[in-house]
């Protein structure tokens, strides 16, 4: 790589981090690709793995002509030396120094050893996880994710059971329905609560994107002739099982959100796949003390955050689609290449994707109205229901909280009842919790991206090249070059903090 070449770190290997890292790379800059997975592609472009011998993984995908695009332009840069990609690395710290940043990852499966990766700027393109709402019997086996259903079937190959309901809202049910349809799953029922009043409401901010609109058509075709049952207005009351999930109530939605009386029916299943939409991750841009609105990343025309040196893109920014992380990702990487040069970059080369940025955010903000969760779910949650799984605190435990010990914040019912203190950190019970206690989700504030082993934490510390560093140097070092540790104390991620695809 040429030493005169700025030094571009993009976190995750998405749509977003391939674009960024693309456009970047192009653009002038020595861009290193950094991932938690052994291949590209982030969860949306997901692949069965090579040993697997799939005859057509395409099968599995809506736009696998743009992977390959975006697959065969990384490897050209790759070749030419402007783009270095490492895959299984685990990020759990990004490092503010004076000189630029240093991005601490944990490699490989075991995420035993640390390396640290130094750059001038950062690029975060660490995507989003699903949002699942806890309801009787949610616990069950059987019960996945939505997004972890497909994952199975374009990963692995593989399906969660025999016979299903999919559920919950958003438009990534119609995928996982058609999907595990097409796989040979009984799909009994696609269960989704939004209105269909709501999509013609938004008929002409939906319609900036066409595309999409015929891609939900081609959906609903797909699923009349798997003689697929599509229950609109509805949701899951409960799961039943006693070794796993053997069948699910749902019941219909009045107009306040509420279950009609008298609507309820069981279906018969040994899996119910469900999801409630998507939430950005922004562990890393919030340790880096980067501006949030709402629950996404705060950033402006070029996809800059408020920290200088920082920009972020994709579903960080805002969950939105493929489409939407591509734009961004492009703008973000010409953005990036050009700042840290000292120049501007090309309003001519950032025309297009701004266009196009702009159109899905659009579309993202009309479905966003359409599709959220039954504003009245809390109402379905009884007191014995888990809500934190890691610390299995019930429902019960965190009304108690509230209503007879004073509790007025998340964190404080935190400290009450340890909901949101395990392994997951609250990632996956963050938005129950704070939903069924009548607050507002907060900041979190995380020292720590993902558990640390105790030894990483004590070898990381100031890089031995801080006070200057050779102009060739690839900015690559391993946690035993450092010199003291920071002395959080914390232990694989157990503890107190104050505030994780396209799937």
């Amino acid at each position: 790589m040429a030493s005169d070449r700025p030094r571009l770190a993009v976190i995750g290997a998405g749509p977003a981090g391939l674009a960024a890292a693309i456009a970047a790379a192009r653009d002038g800059a020595r861009v290193t690709l950094v991932d938690a997975a052994p291949e590209a592609g982030g969860q949306f472009y997901r692949r069965p793995a090579d040993e697997l011998r799939a005859r057509r993984p395409q099968a599995l995908h809506h736009q696998w002509r743009t992977w390959l695009r975006l697959r065969d332009a990384l490897r050209d840069e790759v070749r030419a030396g402007t783009v270095r990609h490492l895959t299984e690395h685990h990020v759990w710290l990004v490092e503010a120094l004076d000189d630029g940043f240093a991005v601490h990852a944990l490699l490989g499966p075991a995420q035993e050893e640390g390396v640290s990766v130094r750059a001038d700027g950062v690029l975060l393109a660490t995507g989003g996880y699903e949002r699942v709402l806890p309801f009787p019997g949610w616990t069950l086996p059987g019960v996945v994710t939505a997004g972890g259903a497909q994952a199975m079937l374009k990963g692995s190959l593989v399906v969660p059971g025999r016979t299903a309901v999919v559920a919950g809202t958003g438009p990534l049910l119609l995928p996982v329905a058609t999907g595990l349809a097409a796989a040979g799953v009984e799909v009994a029922a696609l269960v989704e609560s939004a209105a269909p009043g709501g999509a013609v409401r938004q008929a002409r901010a939906l319609a900036v994107r066409p595309g999409k609109v015929v891609e939900a058509a081609m959906y609903g075709a797909r699923l009349l002739r798997h003689r697929v049952r599509t229950l609109v207005r509805h949701t899951v009351v409960e799961a039943h099982g006693t070794d796993r999930v053997e069948a699910v109530t749902v019941a219909a939605l009045d107009g306040a959100g509420r279950v009609r009386p008298g609507t309820g029916r069981r279906i018969g299943c040994d899996t119910l796949a469900v999801g409630h939409g998507m939430l950005p991750h922004t562990d890393l841009a919030e340790t880096l003390g980067c501006a949030l609105d709402g629950t996404a990343v705060r950033v402006d025309g070029e996809q800059r955050t408020d920290v200088p040196g920082v920009w972020a893109a994709g579903e960080t920014t805002g969950v939105g689609g493929a489409a939407l992380s591509l734009a961004e990702g492009r703008i973000a990487g010409r953005s990036a290449a050009a700042r840290l040069r000292g120049t501007e970059p090309d309003p001519r080369t950032m025309t297009t994707a701004a266009r196009s940025r702009d159109r899905s955010r659009e579309f993202a903000a009309a479905l966003d109205t359409v599709y959220g969760p039954p504003v009245r779910w809390t109402e379905l949650v009884t007191d014995d229901t888990v809500v934190c799984r890691c610390e299995e605190v019930t429902t019960g435990a965190v009304r108690e909280a509230v209503g007879e010990l004073g509790a007025g914040d998340v964190r404080t019912v935190k400290l009450l009842t340890r909901a949101g203190m395990g392994w997951c950190q609250g990632r996956v019970c963050g938005p129950a919790v704070a939903g069924l206690a009548g607050c507002a989700p907060v900041p979190s504030r995380r020292p720590f991206a993902r558990p640390v082993p105790l030894g990483v934490l004590a070898a990381t510390g100031e890089p031995s090249d801080a006070g200057g560093r050779d102009p060739d140097d690839d900015g690559y070092r391993d946690g035993d070059s450092y010199g003291y540790g920071y002395g959080y104390g914390y232990g694989y991620g157990y503890g107190d903090r104050d505030g994780n695809s396209d799937a």
